[in-house]
């Protein structure tokens, strides 16, 4: 994994809290695909018992970049399946491969997630109680997906989410990687922006618990708190003197309040 790409302006984040990246997550119960595309699959993790079960929609960050896949979010997703919650970690069609981008990536995160319909058919899965979690761009990604109600959630939680596209742009986040998912500036496809980054889609019905590093270097913490003092559904979880990568890993000191953040169910 090539971690100076996803690093980009960022490069000052600590080895240590990228080690989350590279090491090999616990497998899947099972790999399932969504839909035609070989990207187009999902991870599903199971809690022990009969169930049946709550459900864990989970997206992976990597700034929509084919470098980067549902691996490393592999590690969170397991330690939520211990805790009782099923997992079904998505895969989607990135920056860099065919159909990428602006629709695809997006079209895959919706056809993905409403794929839990079909999986509790086979899985016992409570689609009832049902949540989206993604990182950093997945948590753009799951908040996006909260906007188009196409999918019953309880509620939403984006853990240091890339939550305003236009700001990301203005900050060159991950070298102004914004412009290749969209497929330009805001000056040259506002409408993109306003149709898929979260900040323009708010007010979100669908209850939202922002979690964000305070010492954020690569998504900077004042996004997450400029949403959540928009939004009128939103409440912020200042996760002091974190940085990116502590959010996804089930070691790290902030574990225990991101895994509460996402399996309180009462929303």
């Amino acid at each position: 994994m090539t971690r100076r790409i996803f690093l980009g302006a960022s490069a000052a984040a600590s080895l240590a809290g990228q080690e989350i990246l590279t090491l090999t997550p616990p497998k899947a119960n099972a790999r399932i695909p969504y839909g035609k595309d070989p990207l187009q699959f999902g991870d599903l993790r199971l809690p022990s018992g009969p169930g049946p079960h709550p459900v864990v929609i989970f997206v992976h960050g990597g700034f929509w970049r084919a470098a980067y896949n549902l691996d490393h979010a592999g590690h969170l997703c397991a330690a939520l399946a211990r805790a009782g919650a099923a997992t079904w970690s998505i895969e989607y069609r990135r920056i860099g491969d065919p159909g990428g981008g602006w629709p695809g990536t997006l079209e895959d995160v919706l056809h993905g997630s409403e794929h839990v319909t079909a999986l509790s058919r086979r899985y016992p899965l409570d689609l009832k109680r049902i949540v989206a979690s993604g990182h950093s761009a997945g948590g753009q990604l799951v908040l996006w997906l909260a906007a188009q109600r196409a999918v019953d959630l309880r509620g939403v939680v984006p853990l240091a989410a890339v939550s305003d596209l236009r700001r990301a742009w203005a900050l060159q986040l991950s070298g102004g990687v914004v412009k290749q998912f969209l497929g330009g500036s805001p000056e040259q496809v506002p409408q993109r922006y306003d149709a898929t980054s979260p900040i323009e889609l708010l007010p979100i019905s669908v209850p939202q618990r922002m979690a964000h590093g305070t010492a954020d270097e690569i998504v900077p913490f004042e996004m997450s708190e400029r949403f959540a003092k928009k939004s009128k559904n939103a409440k912020l979880i200042a996760l002091k003197g974190a940085g990116h990568f502590e959010l996804i890993d089930p070691r790290a000191r902030e574990w225990e309040t991101v895994r509460k953040s996402i399996l309180d169910w009462d929303f």
